[in-house]
């Protein structure tokens, strides 16, 4: 790790969530009740930057990405402006409206529904990236599949996020990527063009499914076998150093080297106000600890425990702590246990 750089910079989606909370999901024609509204941050670049900087991150923090020239963009910005985030690299579209999401977050379960309008999302391209005079130590990416232009695959088979991807790693920037659940007939293909160029790469268990073609459920849980062997054929695309999923129960590391498992926090399921946004805050508890240089078990150990803050709030970062605070919750609650 190059120890003359510092910081972290963040590029993709920055996403504004309306978060609705409600008593059911409702069935086709019928209705549900709203409990509660929320407006919050939302998508890989935004939710990691912001869950970066309220745990307390004395580093420098960026982002790279396109919003529209309307409220909700201009609600993004003065929110990062607010958390001392530079925004310089963030691109304004006359044409097109910020991106933003409906979020619809089962009260009793926790469980989400989403709604996406990609909106300006859609627009962001290479040429919106520039890595000349980065001092940026981690470059982190998020989320392929939801990037209109930088999924489009060129004449040579390569999606033109790759070439980003790329361009990062040869400025001298450790890059990680963060993808997403989604349903697309490409999925594969989008996102194995970037692998090689990939230091770190997030996924969760439906995610690793549909890259690695290895269902990693066994009697209705993740099993840690089915996990390793999904990570070993993901790290065979390409991935440079490590592969990480990441599920409620837990997650494991996969590198060349090593093989790690840690359990997630046993948080009492009353406290869970839901779990959106509890991916992006793993990354940002690894990432954190990555850029500090901590060793790969206490990277994962934090991820868990930034994860499980995120919990605590039906919002993406409105449950985030400050750095040390999240751990506590690993000692308060304790992890549970994995096996494999």
């Amino acid at each position: 790790m190059n120890k003359n750089r510092d910081g972290i910079m963040a590029g993709g989606n920055f996403i504004r969530d309306y978060t609705r909370i409600i008593d059911e999901y409702p069935s086709e024609e019928t209705l549900a009740n709203i409990l509660g509204i929320d407006s919050n941050n939302g998508g890989a670049a935004y939710n990691v930057l912001k869950d970066l900087a309220i745990a307390g991150a004395t580093f420098p923090l960026a982002g790279i990405g396109m919003i529209g020239n309307d409220e909700t963009g201009k609600e993004i910005l003065r929110d990062c402006e607010n958390r001392h985030i530079d925004i310089s690299r963030v691109s304004i579209n006359e044409k097109m409206g910020t991106s933003f999401t409906d979020v619809m977050v089962v009260k009793s379960t926790g469980k989400r529904t989403f709604f996406h309008y990609r909106g300006a999302n859609a627009l962001l391209g290479p040429e919106h990236f520039n890595f000349n005079h980065v001092s940026s130590r981690i470059f982190h990416f998020g989320y392929p599949l939801l990037l209109d232009k930088l999924d489009t695959i060129d004449e040579k088979g390569r999606t033109l996020a790759s070439h980003v991807l790329q361009a990062a790693a040869v400025s001298g920037l450790i890059v990680t990527m963060d993808l997403v659940s989604v349903n697309n007939d490409r999925f594969r293909d989008i996102v194995t063009s970037s692998l090689p160029f990939t230091d770190y790469l997030f996924l969760n268990e439906i995610e690793a499914e549909k890259l690695s073609g290895i269902s990693l459920i066994a009697d209705g849980n993740v099993s840690i076998p089915l996990a390793r062997s999904s990570a070993e054929k993901i790290l065979g695309l390409g991935v440079k150093n490590s592969v990480i999923i990441h599920f409620p129960a837990g997650c494991i590391l996969r590198s060349r080297e090593n093989f790690m498992v840690q359990g997630s926090i046993l948080i009492p399921p009353g406290k869970i106000a839901g779990a959106t946004g509890a991916g992006d805050a793993f990354a940002s508890g690894f990432l954190y600890s990555l850029h500090e240089n901590l060793s790969p078990d206490e990277c994962l150990h934090a991820a868990v425990c930034m994860s499980a803050s995120c919990l605590l709030h039906e919002s993406c970062s409105g449950g985030i702590l400050p750095f040390d605070q999240c751990l506590a919750l690993g000692k308060q609650y304790g992890f549970r246990e994995m096996n494999g």
